[in-house]
């Protein structure tokens, strides 16, 4: 009963693929149009606390490997942190255990576990 029930197999899926690329080209767009329109958060200061964490996390790992969270993450998996926006991690690999690199590995000052990259900037 669809349009394209009767079609020839290799045309129904060339439809699909180009659907597909079609649906992925907006996507993309869209994600861009987002993170340009968004604007950035500002670097939120720093109770005693969390200076304290701080200065320990780059004594661990470096300065150069310190994120600053850029909005509340909450975990949904096994192994995931929950996290405040304007805490700091440190970055422990750029590649979850499946080798998704939009979750990333991060030392938060005594946890560890994986936080979508995409909510993490440099500190």
């Amino acid at each position: 009963q669809m349009p394209h029930g009767h079609m020839p197999l290799p045309s129904f899926w060339k439809m699909v693929e180009d659907t597909l690329k079609q649906s992925g080209a907006q996507l993309h767009t869209f994600c861009q149009t987002f993170e340009t329109v968004t604007p950035s958060p500002v670097t939120e200061p720093l109770n005693p606390a969390e200076e304290r964490k701080v200065l320990s996390l780059v004594s661990k790992h470096g300065p150069d490997k310190l994120y600053q969270v850029t909005s509340n993450i909450s975990g949904s998996k096994d192994l995931d942190l929950t996290l405040q926006r304007g805490q700091i991690v440190a970055l422990l690999q750029s590649v979850d255990t499946k080798g998704n690199t939009s979750r990333w590995l991060v030392d938060a000052g005594g946890p560890r576990g994986f936080v979508p990259a995409g909510k993490l900037q440099p500190y």
